[in-house]
């Protein structure tokens, strides 16, 4: 588990809001691909000299940043549309595929013990499932001692991409909660608690009796949380792992998708981890510095050819070597000037 160090001890180093230097790529937003961009600029500086200072702020934040122009990079968790791509003259790319996952802190449930399907989770997030012990629950849970204990539901407080890809999920698995609630980075919760950040609902899940939040699996996975099984759309229950995460990125049509835009949840196939999604990366395609721009690009691209097995360590999906062609060839016809 030593990566889990380097991603804690760049944690540290992102928290104090230690200024750039000169040559440091900067970029803000998603806080699902946070664990893989801070194992992969670990290695990075070591191997160049250069570092990335990566504000972990949620998906809304890296939007409003590289849209204001004060970061090379955005990172979203939620795909823009091709139209406002164009309206913003900004480039969009996929960087890497993961999961999201429902955790629970139950006493006597372990990881994997309890399975869910969306329907009940729409309705446990909408507040009409309130106790562990509810029929629903306990149907999907034949011979698990549920307790008569209160849902604490805790939900991303601030514009989240990872929240994008749970609402999207639950829209497409529950009518009501797409009538009532929809999907977006954020949404008028009907019930629960917020917290900032995939670690604000890690922490605040983990320190709450009867809770259940959602996370990046890389942060269940670090915090030893008990995440929950899920039925996916073949009605098939299948675990949190890097073969479920694999069959759900595995039918995305990236090349016939204008600017990448592609969305994971609900995948078809018996293995298909239904809360998958993939992160974006936002940058200008004409930059504020072109120097800023190439650099970060020459990072982009030694994570797709460097980072597979950091990647992998972490239980993402590193982008399949044709996508990444695809990806550099975009970046050559749309990015001017882009020389890295």
């Amino acid at each position: 588990m030593k990566h889990l160090t380097s991603i804690a001890a760049v944690s540290i180093l992102a928290a104090t809001v230690l200024p750039a230097a000169a040559t440091d790529i900067t970029g803000a937003g998603s806080t699902f691909v946070y664990p893989i961009l801070a194992k992969w600029a670990d290695t990075y500086k070591k191997d160049t000299g250069i570092g990335l200072n990566y504000q972990s702020i949620g998906s809304g934040g890296g939007i409003k940043q590289i849209t204001n122009k004060t970061v090379t990079f955005g990172a979203s968790d939620m795909p823009l549309t091709p139209e406002d791509v164009a309206k913003n003259g900004f480039v969009q790319f996929p960087v890497i595929n993961g999961a999201v996952v429902p955790v629970v802190n139950l006493p006597g449930v372990k990881a994997g013990d309890l399975s869910l399907d969306g329907a009940t989770l729409a309705n446990i997030y909408l507040g009409t499932i309130t106790k562990w012990n509810d029929p629903a629950i306990a149907k999907l849970n034949p011979g698990v001692k549920l307790p008569d204990t209160a849902i604490v539901v805790v939900h991303r407080s601030d514009g989240s991409g990872t929240t994008f890809i749970w609402t999207d999920y639950l829209s497409k698995v529950s009518p009501d909660w797409k009538s009532k609630v929809g999907e977006s980075t954020a949404v008028e919760w009907p019930v629960g608690i917020g917290a900032k950040g995939n670690e604000g609902v890690a922490n605040n899940t983990s320190n709450t009796a009867g809770a259940i939040g959602y996370v990046e699996y890389a942060y269940a996975k670090q915090n030893k949380m008990a995440y929950t099984k899920m039925h996916n759309q073949a009605g098939k229950v299948v675990a949190p792992t890097s073969e479920s995460f694999q069959a759900a990125a595995a039918g995305a049509q990236w090349g016939s998708a204008k600017d990448f835009y592609v969305i994971l949840t609900n995948a078809p196939g018996d293995t298909s981890w239904p809360i998958a999604g993939s992160t974006f990366i936002l940058m200008q395609q004409v930059a504020a510095s072109q120097a800023d721009s190439d650099a970060a690009l020459k990072f982009f691209d030694w994570g797709y050819k460097n980072g597979k097995q950091m990647a992998a360590d972490l239980d993402y999906v590193p982008m399949p070597d044709s996508v990444v062609t695809l990806i550099e060839k975009t970046w050559k016809e749309k990015i001017k000037g882009a020389s890295f």
